[in-house]
């Protein structure tokens, strides 16, 4: 790594004095509250005590409800709170969740997910066989606002244990959302926390991405993660609608070639880098695809001039005319209204 973490907080070491849990369970929140007791109950139904997991909730201060009510209510004590100031943003919220831990292994799980009974113990496993990874994930589940389940993500191996190919599996496509993944905090010492200069979205791809590029990652099979998906309404949201979306996932592109791909011991086949950069344009292009489903051209044309920008292969062409012949189906069919 090139050691410059300009636009990354630098994450202190904690002091020999201080002893340690094994397990920091950091929640961020924000305007959650309502789905912050079902967080919450998912992991104090796995709670192995204080001295073994730190378990706290680091509200970015929240307008629209009380999450320390509902740490008071379902912690009894037990669940640590700490609410910011004023509002510093999610990226730097997150800054603050890792700052404040105190576990070896961290698990940043947003005040909206939940994880499934074994998630802790089953994740300790994966570190005390395979001492040399530096994070690892699990299957997760995708569920709606409600709560109900939708989907599972693929399975990435048949086997747990270390990811094989990660570097080039992860920064190549695989989609870990955060509530499935655990990471040493001594390598979020080593690597800093996430990146400043995205808006909206990849700062947590490109996180998993320059971890896998210097440490092994572990695998889990058994979906115990829960992920809850945003609603068809959220896709109208202005960061979507005005490509903001799709431009930090272009941006994390760039990101990731400039400023960390350079340094690393050995050069990455270019291969590697030309799917990851296809994968994310045809991401986008579905995002176009929706957009124009919703009838907001302007939206669909925001999200293609970022699928553009990261990949003009044969495929995203081909998903780009498919879209061009949608554009104008839907305007003949507005003109016959």
């Amino acid at each position: 790594m090139n050691g410059k973490l300009l636009n990354r907080a630098e994450i202190d070491p904690i002091s020999q004095d201080i002893q340690r849990p094994l397990w920091s369970v950091m929640i961020p929140t924000y305007n959650c509250a309502n789905y912050l007791r079902e967080t919450l109950a998912s992991v104090l139904v796995q709670d192995q005590g204080p001295d073994l997991m730190q378990i706290e909730v680091i509200d970015d201060c929240s307008t629209k409800d009380d999450p320390k009510a509902v740490v008071e209510e379902l912690g009894k004590g037990r669940v640590s709170f700490y609410q910011q100031p004023q509002n510093v943003g999610y990226i730097k919220n997150f800054d603050t969740c890792l700052q404040r831990s105190r576990g070896k292994l961290v698990h940043l799980l947003h005040g909206d997910d939940w994880v499934r009974n074994g998630f802790y113990q089953k994740m300790q496993n994966l570190f005390e066989i395979h001492p040399d990874i530096g994070a690892a994930f699990c299957r997760n589940i995708y569920a709606d606002f409600d709560g109900h389940w939708q989907s599972l993500s693929p399975l990435e191996q048949h086997e747990n244990g270390v990811l094989t190919d990660g570097f080039q599996k992860i920064f190549g496509g695989i989609h870990i959302q955060t509530v499935a993944m655990v990471v040493r905090r001594n390598v979020y010492e080593h690597l800093g926390g996430f990146d400043h200069r995205f808006v909206c979205c990849f700062e947590d791809r490109e996180m998993w991405v320059r971890i896998a590029a210097y440490y092994s990652i572990g695998y889990e099979t058994e979906p115990l993660a829960v992920y809850r998906t945003m609603s068809t309404s959220s896709l109208t949201k202005r960061t979507m609608r005005s490509g903001e979306y799709a431009r930090d996932m272009h941006k994390g592109l760039e990101i990731i070639e400039t400023d960390l791909l350079p340094y690393l011991a050995h050069p990455v086949n270019r291969e590697i880098i030309k799917n990851a950069r296809e994968n994310i344009a045809l991401f986008i292009l579905r995002l176009a695809n929706q957009m124009l489903e919703l009838g907001d051209l302007q939206a669909a044309f925001n999200q293609i001039q970022y699928a553009l920008r990261c990949k003009k292969s044969f495929n995203v062409m081909k998903g780009l005319s498919k879209i061009v012949l949608k554009t104008g189906k839907y305007q003949a069919k507005k003109l016959l209204t």
